[in-house]
């Protein structure tokens, strides 16, 4: 089954516990949490319940044919070859974070990051006992980009790693080849190593080209590790597995270095649904292409509705970002809309302190909430005006 058949179901709260549909009460829009409102694909279902049949819930020690799956994927979708005997699984994308941080730098070592980023990655550099090193991307009219002096002079002041997200969220930006190459010559020249979360990577919209970090760092010796997992693409959020990449001996040599309780917590269940997940590519292409209508549908809406917002449009992942401050709605919009609007979404100060009045939206919905959504926030707009 299609995603488009799958589309027509209800995504009421109905049958849903996540805290996607139960953290709100029932009149809220919930456009907040990173998952999609679709349903799962018909293989990895079928996966799932025939490793319950076979009563399979035990524990697992190295990824399995995952790895390989994994490598074919990357291989068709992006020319990345990868190396199956590099890879290794843990629970999610944010243990492999702290995990490699642990292992791979010093304790108290400093970490690079480019706000506005994955609120979490504020937690894992903080959990992994690091020290975080803000390099801000730089804007430049409606266009957002890495901050390469900026990222020279972290390194060259000591950092020990930069935590790169890739695509960025909640931006939605994908790199270019030439700018990832400028990271990797600038970390290779001052020994740092680089994590790159990729688990938006899938969701790359048509027209734009994903580059994997590891197969670009590889010409220059950087030391490199990409962590990634089914889980955005698929919507296998809780699914509790995820792979890290090495793309270099020394950066295995760090992931070798884990306990074995950091493969062990992987999910069986989820190995297995991301190993249907990483075939399902038909599914992938529907959901992407459905995300471009409603990132289209957002940008009109916007435009009519909302004038004076400014929509930033993804071009990777669901996640849209949206810059609300000539409403003069205070320093976290979101936490107004929730009580005025009765929409959900995220504050933008949480990716980073600099980004007070813009909230993040996520597109991975019906589009008819995304327009109730905007009628809902315009609608309140229009009555703080008049009050005003």
């Amino acid at each position: 089954m299609t995603l488009e058949a799958a589309f027509s179901l209800d995504v009421s709260r109905a049958g849903r516990s996540s805290v996607k549909w139960t953290r709100y009460a029932p009149d809220v829009i919930p456009l907040s949490v990173a998952e999609m409102d679709f349903s799962v694909a018909t293989p990895i279902t079928e996966a799932i319940v025939e490793r319950v049949r076979a009563s399979d819930f035990g524990y697992i020690d190295a990824p399995g044919p995952l790895a390989g799956t994994f490598a074919r994927f990357a291989r068709e979708r992006w020319g990345w070859r990868v190396d199956p005997d590099r890879v290794r699984v843990t629970t999610d994308v944010s243990a492999a974070i702290v995990e490699t941080l642990r292992y791979g730098i010093p304790r108290g070592g400093r970490v690079a990051i480019n706000p506005p980023v994955y609120t979490a990655f504020y937690e894992l550099v903080e959990e992994a006992g690091a020290v975080r090193v803000d390099v801000p991307l730089l804007q430049d009219g409606p266009g957002w980009t890495l901050d390469l002096v900026g990222l020279e002079r972290a390194f060259a002041d000591g950092a020990d790693a930069f935590l790169l997200c890739n695509p960025q969220n909640p931006l939605g930006l994908v790199f270019d080849r030439e700018t990832l190459a400028a990271v990797a010559e600038i970390a290779a020249r001052y020994d740092v190593l680089v994590i790159s979360d990729e688990v938006h990577a899938p969701l790359t919209h048509p027209g734009r080209v994903f580059v994997p970090f590891l197969e670009v760092g590889a010409a220059f010796g950087v030391r490199c590790i990409c962590v990634t997992s089914a889980s955005k693409g698929w919507n296998l959020a809780g699914a509790k597995c995820a792979l890290l990449v090495a793309g270099d001996d020394r950066s295995l040599a760090v992931l070798d270095r884990f306990p074995e309780e950091v493969t062990c917590r992987t999910s069986i269940l989820g190995l297995h649904a991301n190993i249907a997940a990483f075939t399902c590519t038909d599914w992938l292409d529907d959901t992407v292409r459905i995300i471009v209508d409603n990132d289209t549908l957002l940008a009109g809406l916007v435009e009519q509705q909302l004038p004076g917002a400014v929509y930033h449009r993804p071009q990777a992942s669901y996640l849209g970002w949206v810059d609300l401050r000539a409403f003069r709605l205070g320093a976290d919009p979101a936490a107004q809309l929730i009580d005025t609007a009765r929409v959900a979404l995220n504050s933008g100060h949480s990716y980073g302190a600099a980004y007070d009045g813009y909230v993040r939206i996520n597109l991975a919905c019906d589009p008819q909430l995304l327009v109730e959504a905007v009628r809902r926030i315009s609608a309140t707009l229009r009555d703080l005006r008049t009050r005003g």
